[in-house]
């Protein structure tokens, strides 16, 4: 078990499932305690127990980030439980089905219904956690790490409340770098591309999508959820404190190729 986040503690939306739930047990393996939001109780009792196994310090929190009294109480429920708060780190997110047609067919309903979980909701934790994560000269930084996709880098074509959410979590990312920096506050934003989750279903189970990914993207394979958990573990620790304002794209080179 590494130590680099021993003492740390972090808040991790959408910890119920997915990126959300990697990341917590990266957390809790590299020697952090978690705070886990999620609107999934059966995610959040997974998640714990599985936290709980590796030896970890995780306490929950049940609640939709777009419901801003729900953030406000997981923030306040971390700093509660555990004294301090030390990362973020913006999991929580959907796709809607009526989201994925042509621009001129998807609904206002529901393009704002995705930007209320992605965007708002990334908008809400970031707000409520930003007077935890101040820290004094000398003290080693509070990081926000949020998680966006490559969306946000060019355009897939199809997911319009989607993308636009993606490109608007980029876009706050960098703002809470330079509005963050003078408090001792780093913000990172990762852009995954294929990852086999359950948000995504089936999309990488079948053989025609494994070839597709051996095609276009150059390490010949679709992430999986760790993958992007471990790159969220390197920007909350002293190994990334003079990285701020960045944009990853963890794709296996797939916006390159």
């Amino acid at each position: 078990m590494r130590s680099d986040l021993d003492g740390r503690v972090v808040l991790v939306t959408g910890a119920g499932s997915g990126i959300g739930q990697a990341t917590a047990l990266e957390v809790v393996t590299r020697g952090g305690s978690v705070l886990a939001l999620d609107r999934s109780e059966v995610g959040l009792v997974e998640t714990a127990t599985r936290a709980a196994a590796a030896g970890g310090r995780i306490e929950t929190s049940t609640g939709d980030v777009g419901d801003e009294d729900a953030v406000a109480y997981a923030v306040a429920r971390a700093v509660g439980c555990f004294g301090r708060l030390d990362g973020l780190v913006t999991c929580a997110g959907i796709f809607a089905g009526d989201d994925l047609q042509p621009l001129e067919n998807v609904t206002l309903d529901t393009f704002l219904k995705v930007l209320q979980v992605n965007l708002a909701g990334t908008f809400l934790a970031i707000k409520h956690a930003i007077p935890h994560l101040a820290r004094d000269e000398g003290e080693s930084s509070g990081s926000v790490v949020t998680v966006a996709s490559t969306a946000a880098i060019r355009g897939h074509g199809i997911g319009t409340g989607y993308t636009a959410s993606k490109g608007g979590v980029a876009a706050l990312t960098r703002l809470a770098a330079v509005q963050g920096g003078p408090k001792g506050i780093r913000a990172n934003c990762i852009c995954p591309g294929g990852v086999n989750t359950p948000m995504a279903g089936d999309t990488w189970k079948s053989e025609d999508a494994l070839r597709r990914a051996r095609r276009t993207v150059p390490l010949g394979h679709v992430a999986e959820a760790e993958d992007i958990a471990s790159v969220a573990g390197f920007l909350l620790s002293d190994d990334a404190r003079h990285v701020t304002g960045q944009v990853f794209a963890v794709d296996g080179g797939a916006t390159v190729a």
